[in-house]
């Protein structure tokens, strides 16, 4: 197991947080090398074939444990990066150092249901890492942001209420709509496998694109800087990811008639 990652200069974590500022979002090419990459590649694999082309998705460390995203989530040079980052573009230290981590994996029917799913994260900063990403121009599962359209809100009551106008199954229809028919223009990413992607996570709307049900698109999230850590709120909202994780990584696909 390869357990050391880049480690970032300060000067160049101001030049990313500037760039998510600014443009809203910022990229480091090549984070993982092909070795930590193809762990990676090897971990999903193995998953995905247990879950039998069905959709699933890991939360927390212990989920992962042993592999290079454990390791990666742990890593010293990889959490002063997050802290820099925050530090920089949003002018203040986390209020809770924890990274917190996801891993997804897009495939079959049910992922379907998984894509266009705006909304906006319970910590400040995302960090985002393509593991599989399909070759294809379309259904590849592109990544839609509508980048700092909100500030971090003090009241955590209005940070709730928001996500609940937002996050429905009506409001999701109609951004999807709006996109589709030029109405409203995300930024759309060309995700590439390796690579790390920084956006605030908190303040900004975004999905992912639907993934054609013959392919696979594995993703590794990392989440840092809980605005309101320690809430009631946040810790409801983490049990019910979780719990509705469980329940998507467990039901089978629908069967489909020709």
């Amino acid at each position: 197991m390869l357990a050391s990652f880049r480690r970032i200069a300060d000067q160049e974590a101001v030049q990313l947080a500037s760039m998510i500022n600014t443009q809203g979002y910022a990229c480091l090419e090549n984070y993982l090398d092909e070795a930590q990459l193809a762990q990676a590649r090897a971990f999903v694999e193995e998953h995905a074939i247990k879950q039998s082309g069905r959709y699933f998705a890991f939360h927390g460390k212990d989920a992962v444990k042993g592999t290079v995203l454990d390791m990666l989530g742990s890593a010293p040079e990889f959490n002063e990066l997050l802290h820099a980052i925050h530090l920089h573009g949003s002018g203040n230290t986390a209020h809770s150092p924890t990274v917190y981590q996801v891993l997804r994996c897009v495939q079959g029917n049910m992922g379907s249901k998984e894509s266009n799913c705006f909304h906006y994260d319970a910590t400040l900063l995302t960090v985002l890492i393509p593991i599989e990403i399909p070759d294809e121009e379309s259904g590849n599962g592109d990544l839609l942001v509508f980048p700092n359209l909100r500030r971090v809100r003090r009241l955590v009551g209005l940070n709730v209420l928001e996500k609940c106008l937002l996050q429905n199954r009506l409001s999701r229809s109609l951004i999807t709509k709006g996109i589709k028919h030029s109405l409203l223009k995300p930024l759309k990413l060309q995700l590439i496998p390796g690579n790390a992607y920084f956006f605030w996570g908190y303040r900004s709307l975004h999905a992912n694109e639907p993934c054609h049900p013959d392919l696979r698109r594995a993703t590794a999230l990392f989440h840092y800087g809980d605005p309101h850590a320690g809430s009631l709120s946040t810790r409801l909202i983490l049990m019910l990811n979780q719990r509705r994780a469980r329940r998507r990584t467990n039901m089978p696909n629908p069967v489909t008639m020709n």
